[in-house]
């Protein structure tokens, strides 16, 4: 595949990459917090559902998003998406029973099953095909950076000026990614005016078939993120260390310099190669973090977790692409990112029942976790050896 010369690095998309490092650090700014937040109201057995509901709703609101995206546009849906967090950050410190704190992580849900979509979408629009992985990489990069900063800021504002400043704080980063959503151009064309009958959704709606393989890996390999949004906090607690944000910090700075390189790796030597290494590693991670009973142990385990996440994932993203058609682009990344939130709901919903608040059931929650990435990897050299077989019998 020959290599566009022109730059992928345009203001269109250094914005729109903007923007999702300020929604990222807006959502994720307030997890580490959560389960001891959840705990307050007297809710600590449940803290499984923290990350469970979230992802209900985000899976739930993809058929709608990926519909809206291809026939509304990709910058209103952005929109809608940081205007979710917005809200949600204002009534955080309102509703303050437990069936309030439910209510609103299900709301909240709502908004990454809507912008990723719509950016995803987006990114393929302005970006020439044999340098999706590339661009796709890069923008995952500065969502991840807002996944780092996130977390260590909550965790600060948390610890000297109080939960409510970190939700309202979380409601101020959603506000400036709209700001910059708002400002930029739309690239659907032609598109249609809203109409309530956009959001009607058929069986024919909910997912892109030809999308399904890349819904598969993805399901399955997020499952650990889900796992690791539920325990890590607590893990965190048990080794003593205050910030309860530094192992997503350094999950994520370690995955930015693999993101350079990982999405061009992809372009060049195929998506099917570089998804199985990422999968490996992430194998590694969690192994790593089972036996990781120390701050150093911790630390290691996020940076190899990083490192996988950010070279499976541009070439999750880029594969998802490839397999659809451009006119299904918004569908085929809402099938991937139901999967992704079922992924991540699953782990973390399992994880929390079999957890229990029992610090000693973690490492074997890692483990087991880590079995569930080797399904993905194996599903993953099926699916290339059947596609091969397919393409030679049709030879």
């Amino acid at each position: 595949m020959q290599e566009s010369k022109q730059s992928i690095y345009t203001l269109q998309f250094a914005l729109l990459c903007l923007s999702s490092l300020l929604f990222s650090a807006s959502f994720n700014m307030i997890i580490p917090e959560l389960p001891n937040y959840l705990s307050s109201l007297g809710g600590a057995e449940h803290k499984g559902l923290i990350i469970a509901l979230f992802t209900l709703t985000a899976g739930i609101s993809r058929p709608f998003s990926g519909r809206l995206t291809d026939q509304w546009g990709r910058v209103p849906v952005m929109a809608i998406g940081s205007i979710v967090c917005v809200i949600c950050g204002f009534l955080y410190p309102i509703l303050t029973t437990l069936s309030g704190f439910f209510m609103l992580r299900l709301v909240h849900g709502f908004s990454t099953g809507f912008k990723p979509t719509a950016t995803s979408a987006y990114v393929a629009d302005i970006i020439p095909q044999e340098r999706w992985g590339e661009a796709l990489g890069m923008h995952g990069l500065c969502f991840s950076i807002g996944g780092a900063v996130g977390p260590a800021v909550g965790s600060f504002v948390a610890q000297n000026f109080g939960l409510n400043t970190m939700f309202f704080s979380s409601s101020l980063f959603a506000f400036l990614s709209i700001v910059i959503v708002l400002n930029m151009k739309e690239t659907l064309h032609p598109k249609r005016k809203f109409q309530t009958s956009m959001l009607k959704i058929s069986r024919s709606d909910i997912l892109e078939k030809r999308a399904i393989p890349a819904g598969i890996v993805t399901l399955l390999s997020y499952s650990a993120y889900g796992v690791i949004l539920t325990l890590i906090p607590d893990w965190s607690e048990h080794l003593e260390i205050s910030n309860k944000g530094l192992f997503f910090t350094a999950y994520t700075l370690a995955s930015i310099g693999i993101r350079f390189v990982s999405g061009k790796v992809s372009d060049r030597f195929g998506r099917i190669r570089v998804m199985l290494v990422g999968l490996l590693v992430i194998v590694v991670s969690l192994v790593l973090l089972g036996n990781g009973d120390s701050v150093s142990g911790l630390i290691i385990g996020a940076c190899v977790y990083g490192i996988g996440t950010g070279i499976l994932s541009p070439a999750l993203n880029a594969w998802t692409i490839d397999l659809s058609l451009p006119q299904y682009r918004g569908k085929a990344m809402a099938t991937m990112y139901i999967a992704l939130e079922i992924g991540i709901g699953g782990g973390a919903l399992l994880a929390g029942y079999i957890y229990q608040d029992f610090i000693p059931r973690i490492p074997y929650i890692m483990y087991g976790n880590a079995i569930v990435i080797f399904l993905a990897f194996f599903y993953v050299l099926y699916w290339d050896k059947t596609k091969t077989e397919r393409s030679d019998r049709l030879l």
